[in-house]
């Protein structure tokens, strides 16, 4: 059971992720960004996802420098965005993020979409810095079973970890099972689905029974389904109750009726159809 949150998972080359953090994404550069970052290391997180598309590395990096607490205890995780991908803009790109966030190594970057006929250069650039010792694990965001099985037909490092849209009205399980199987860890981006399930009734009884807010019940089935959670909040006190959820734990019957949800319905983007 992840217990607290500080508790991590062992990548399948050995590096240790936080099973819980902030992102960032559409938080403003600057103030907004540094102080959300800053409140969520100050409530305990050690995890903090950006990407360069999101627009606030510096303002990480100038909040992480901020915080005071030892780089080796952070894990940093940044994204690869679709115009910079192939082989060398690639690696010209992660120069301009270690830049921005003033890191020597990051923990984890990703392949932020799987964009065609680009993808496989890209990965192979990320496999060069990964050797290289720039980054300490590298994987993909939005990829489906089916990029994957490409990827793999090549790669030479299989990807530590898939960033998807993960929630309770999209389940994912044929990729949550395929993932399980190639030794990928699964993290979750937009895992509260926009508030969607907030009135839900399923939701709402579960939270009654645990006293807890709908948000931590769906955020605690999150982790009760092995996958790594990424919130993401503004609000300084929103940050703090979004990590307690370490005092509960759901039954097998109360994931089963959270997973029952599903509907197979996206609050973003489809990796088969995205135009940008």
């Amino acid at each position: 059971m992840t217990t607290d949150l500080i508790s991590v998972k062992k990548l399948n080359n050995g590096v240790n992720m936080p099973w819980f953090g902030l992102g960032v994404w559409q938080v403003e550069d600057g103030n907004e960004a540094i102080d959300s970052v800053k409140a969520a290391l100050k409530s305990g997180y050690r995890a903090i996802d950006t990407a360069a598309a999101y627009g606030n590395e510096e303002s990480v990096g100038k909040a992480i420098k901020e915080s005071g607490i030892a780089r080796d205890e952070l894990f940093i995780t940044s994204k690869v965005w679709n115009k910079d991908q192939g082989y060398e803009s690639t690696l010209a790109a992660f120069e301009q993020t270690m830049k921005k966030l003033d890191l020597d190594v990051l923990d984890l970057y990703l392949i932020h979409w799987p964009v065609a006929g680009k993808y496989k250069d890209t990965w192979r650039a990320m496999e060069k810095l990964y050797k290289d010792g720039r980054i300490r694990a590298i994987g993909v965001s939005n990829f489906q079973t089916h990029h994957l099985d490409d990827l793999l037909a090549d790669a030479e490092v299989v990807p530590a970890v898939n960033q998807v849209e993960f929630h309770p009205l999209l389940t994912q399980s044929e990729l949550l099972a395929y993932s399980e199987e190639k030794g990928i860890q699964l993290e979750a981006w937009s895992p509260l689905a926009r508030g969607k399930l907030f009135d839900n009734e399923v939701i709402k009884e579960i939270a009654d029974k645990y006293g807890k807010e709908p948000a931590q019940v769906i955020l605690r089935w999150v982790l009760d389904k092995g996958v790594v959670v990424i919130t993401r909040s503004v609000k300084e006190k929103r940050i703090a109750s979004n990590a307690e959820i370490f005092d509960f734990k759901l039954t097998v019957e109360e994931i089963d009726r959270i997973s029952a949800l599903n509907k197979n319905e996206r609050t973003g983007p489809d990796p088969d159809n995205f135009d940008f």
